[in-house]
């Protein structure tokens, strides 16, 4: 890496490589009509479970985004008629956002798709024991990077170090 020479050569490489799969995760949120911060908006919303709702705060809290990046995705969900605006729980003031059937259809295709290609490719690519390494030495990184920059957003009840569906 010329353009920064004193960067870590393998801690760039592995950077890459872990972001480079994010993308190609990507290719498959896009032919399923949203993009990966939809996927996670809808996955927060499936994992709820009946009625499938949150409230937006709530909503953003598991995703880990801010009130305004949420409403962005809201919008562009509820336009998608993915997601629509529930009754009032209680005042009336905030409105809970309540997954709809063509948005647990389209998520449910969508999930079974990618952890279908997950399995398929990653078991080609690594057997169980380089699979389970591979799952303890990320653990470990991300250990190290929530030690300095705090946890992750958690995924699901009790879920930390599982993964968005």
């Amino acid at each position: 890496m010329a353009e920064v020479p004193d960067a870590d050569h393998d801690v760039e490489a592995a950077r890459q490589r872990v972001a480079g799969l994010a993308r190609l995760l990507e290719r498959i949120a896009s032919r399923h009509g949203f993009t990966l911060g939809d996927w996670d908006a809808l996955s927060a919303l499936q994992r709820s479970g009946p009625p499938y709702e949150r409230s937006p705060k709530e909503l953003a809290k598991a995703v880990g985004v801010t009130s305004g990046t949420m409403s962005i995705r809201i919008d562009r969900l509820a336009a998608a008629r993915l997601t629509e605006r529930a009754p009032a729980r209680t005042d009336g003031r905030s409105r809970p956002i309540r997954l709809t059937g063509k948005g647990r259809r389209r998520w449910q295709a969508a999930t079974a798709e990618r952890t279908q290609l997950e399995a398929t490719l990653t078991h080609q690519a690594l057997t169980s024991t380089e699979l389970q390494e591979l799952n303890l030495l990320l653990a470990k990184l991300l250990a190290a990077f929530e030690e300095r920059f705090g946890t992750a957003p958690v995924r699901g009840p009790g879920q930390a170090d599982q993964p968005s569906l």
